[in-house]
């Protein structure tokens, strides 16, 4: 009975293989992301001889990880009919059947895999079956970056810019600028990178910014402890051999390590037995590392500093300065581009974990009590794909949502987070990030700060997974607030009240000539520490006066004896017509390291039907350099067109590379295409026959090309380059040149 059960269902499968084979010539299927849809064709006999196991391997776990509802409808009978012969294959071997009946159900269960396999394939988008080490030879070969100090042996977490990645990382931050700092109006500063120690202590860096870490108890090798959990659980969730019930465990584990503390990670790790992944040695129980470089400030080292963690302190600490140049009026937002500083325990995935990066923040100061935006109205339609706390604790898939549905259902906490959440996707898209791979996840509870009201990190699919490259939050008054109580400043602004108010006024006055006397040159601080006082701190002194004769004021930890005489009590009653308040801080943060490599891996290609010939697609907006010019031969008569050419290219400020190199003008294409040069002007033989000069220009992407005059070249890139004109719209105005095959 169980032989005849295990052949008819062998006989289904590969009737249903055959059909699969070759009942279409094109197995067709849709595509379809958070964000759009895209029909795919794949010839069926191409797919076997194009993936090896391992890219057979990362293709499903990324349709594990990212398909959607009609995907996983195709995908998961599949799937289940799969497991169904893994687990008889388990039971058959338990009750020691027939060796001829488990053969058959491992025969089947082959077949299941296989069909499952090629419809993973046909359905799965170009990007998941990415390559990432033949990027990674392209980056390094044609020097967009490498690690530092290379010949010394390198230093893991510090990366040089080459040429192109200068001039990639340049273009991204001149259009942030614009997008944000130009079009918003915002104030810009450029703050040191030195911190003192009382700076970065009163904002808690010095205090809690920090990572768990273990050792390996032998060699001393360091490994941050989240990381190595996560590594290893993933780990174990691919090895066939451990058990559905210790899966599930590692998969709560994942849910949980955002808010684990080191006792959780010392019990995980004891749990599951994890050891060092390069010795296999035992690990220490995690231990605290500050992640912050210190340093000295002047020659005594008595000044102690420390290398910035982050550009927002130096906005907070000039927020009365900013204040001031903005006439005094809230909402305003001020925005730092600079360098961050982070001694990251274990940096690895180059770009994406780094000890020094450029970071791009904004801080926008907004009334706490009406975080409403001006603007709001024209980004309210602007869909985003949230991943939200619910959705989350829900184990369900992010959804694409219009920002001011999401705002509206509070799901986002307010309008100013929602517009620069949407502001955020409007710039990514703009720099050529994959839509279908971005999305926004909230954090949950017990990854915020205490003092957060609400935080969305805007994370871009990479071969390394979902990366957090973008944070948007809302920081509430924590920092002003914190700076205020380590300097007794008053960080705060003024708001018009409806109507004037009558209130109680208890102030406190130093009598200066007692005070003189008595504390000498210490007096004028004291004076300033009593004015700074609110009402009822001063309720408080007066108590303490009447009730002991003796008040100690503490001024920074220093003690000052007040007696009755020294100081006066004065209460009055004041009309205000303003009302002081500390402003709420709406905070995006990016990490242009970060997006410049998602950028990189989703702007590379490869030739359809030559797999060796990458290159990349980059935005022309962003591109290192906007265009080519190669000469079709070394010929003195193309000089002088060459020489127009250029001169039209600088009129209008365009970046150009000339390759007058020896080889076909194919391999030319080639090599420039490589490096995301996305137009390229030919210089030919027709070029100089006509008056005025007329040249070629070749889209890399599409390598199609057109042939036009010399003289509106330059304006037609311009405008290509600004997105004033599509590629299609070029095509349809200037006659096609027709090239010879590539």
């Amino acid at each position: 009975m169980l032989s005849g059960y295990l052949f008819k269902n062998i006989r289904t499968t590969q009737r249903l293989l055959r059909n699969f084979s070759s009942d279409a010539k094109f197995f067709k299927v849709e595509v379809v992301s958070n964000h759009r849809k895209a029909p795919l064709q794949t010839q069926r006999k191409s797919i076997a001889p194009r993936f090896e196991k391992k890219t057979r391997q990362k293709i499903s776990d990324y349709l594990k990880q990212m398909a959607t509802p009609e995907i996983e409808a195709q995908l998961a009978p599949l799937r289940a009919a799969v497991k169904e012969y893994g687990d008889l294959i388990r039971d058959l071997k338990a009750k020691q059947a027939p060796k001829i009946d488990i053969d058959k159900a491992v025969v089947e269960l082959k077949a299941r895999k296989k069909l499952l396999e090629e419809t993973e394939i046909a359905l799965a988008p170009k990007e998941a079956s990415f390559d990432r080490l033949k990027l990674e030879d392209l980056l390094k070969r044609r020097f967009f970056y490498d690690q530092s100090f290379a010949i010394y042996g390198g230093v893991t977490g510090l990366y040089d810019f080459g040429p192109m990645g200068c001039a990639l990382k340049a273009n991204m931050l001149q259009q942030w600028r614009k997008h944000f700092i130009l079009e918003e109006g915002m104030l810009e500063v450029d703050c040191t990178s030195l911190t003192p120690e009382p700076v970065l202590k009163a904002s808690g860096h010095v205090d809690r910014f920090a990572d768990w870490m273990v050792k390996d108890t032998k060699n001393g090798e360091c490994f941050r402890a989240d990381h190595l959990i996560k590594n290893s659980i993933e780990k174990l969730m691919n090895d066939k051999k451990v058990s559905a019930e210790i899966k599930k465990d590692g998969e709560d584990v994942l849910a949980r390590l955002e808010g684990f503390d080191d006792k959780d990670m010392h019990e995980v790790i004891t749990r599951f037995k994890f050891k060092s992944p390069i010795t296999g040695n035992d690990l220490t129980e995690p231990i605290a590392f500050n992640l912050m470089f210190p340093t000295q400030i002047g020659p005594t080292g008595d000044f102690k500093a420390f290398l910035r963690p982050e550009t927002a302190q130096g906005i907070f600490v000039n927020f009365k300065r900013l204040l001031e140049f903005n006439q005094g009026k809230l909402p305003f937002a001020a925005a730092q581009i600079g360098l961050g500083f982070r001694n990251e325990i274990s940096p690895r995935q180059g770009l994406i974990r780094v000890r020094e990066f450029t970071m791009c923040e904004i801080e926008h100061f907004v009334d706490p009590e009406d975080k409403r935006f001006p603007k709001f109205a024209k980004v309210a339609d602007e869909k985003l794909v949230l991943f939200s706390a619910c959705n989350q604790l829900d184990g369900a898939p992010a959804r694409e949502v219009a920002i001011g549905e999401a705002v509206a259902n509070k799901t986002v906490a307010n309008e100013t987070l929602g517009y620069y959440m949407a502001r955020c996707h409007q710039f990514l898209m703009k720099v050529g990030i994959d839509g279908r791979r971005l999305r926004f996840r909230q954090h949950l509870s017990n990854e915020m700060a205490h003092y957060a009201q609400d935080c969305w990190d805007a994370e871009i699919l990479t071969s390394y997974g979902w990366i957090e490259c973008v944070g948007n939050a809302d920081r509430a008054c924590y920092d002003l607030q914190q700076h205020y109580k380590a300097t007794n400043v008053k960080l705060v602004a003024e708001k018009k009240l409806p109507e004037p108010v009558d209130v109680d006024i208890v102030e406190a006055q130093a009598n200066m000539a007692l005070l003189g006397k008595k504390y000498k040159k210490e007096a004028k601080k004291i004076q300033t520490a009593l004015q700074q006082l609110t009402s009822e701190q001063v309720t408080a002194i007066e108590a303490e006066l009447v009730a002991k004769q003796l008040y100690n004021l503490d001024i920074n930890g220093e003690k000052f004896e007040l007696a009755p005489d020294l100081v006066n009590i004065k209460k009055y009653s004041k009309k205000i017509h303003v009302q002081e308040i500390t402003p709420s801080v709406i905070e995006p943060s990016y990490g242009i390291g970060r997006i410049m490599y998602a950028l990189l891996e989703h702007s590379f290609r490869q030739r359809e039907g030559d797999e060796q010939r990458t290159f990349l697609a980059f935005k022309p907006l962003v591109a290192p350099i906007k265009c080519s010019i190669l000469p079709i031969s070394a010929n003195d008569t193309l000089v002088p067109v060459m020489d127009a050419v250029k001169e039209e290219l600088s009129h209008y400020e365009l970046s150009y590379k000339v390759d007058d190199s020896s080889g076909t003008i194919g391999r030319r294409y080639a090599r420039t295409d490589e490096i995301g040069i996305p137009f390229g002007i030919t210089v030919d033989f027709e070029s100089g026959k006509t008056t005025p000069y007329t040249v070629t220009i070749r889209h890399a992407e599409t390598m199609s090309q057109i042939r036009l005059e010399v003289s509106e070249l330059g304006r037609l890139i311009s405008d290509l380059v600004s997105g004033r004109q599509q590629w299609s719209d070029a095509q349809a105005k200037y006659p096609k040149f027709e090239a010879s095959a590539e």
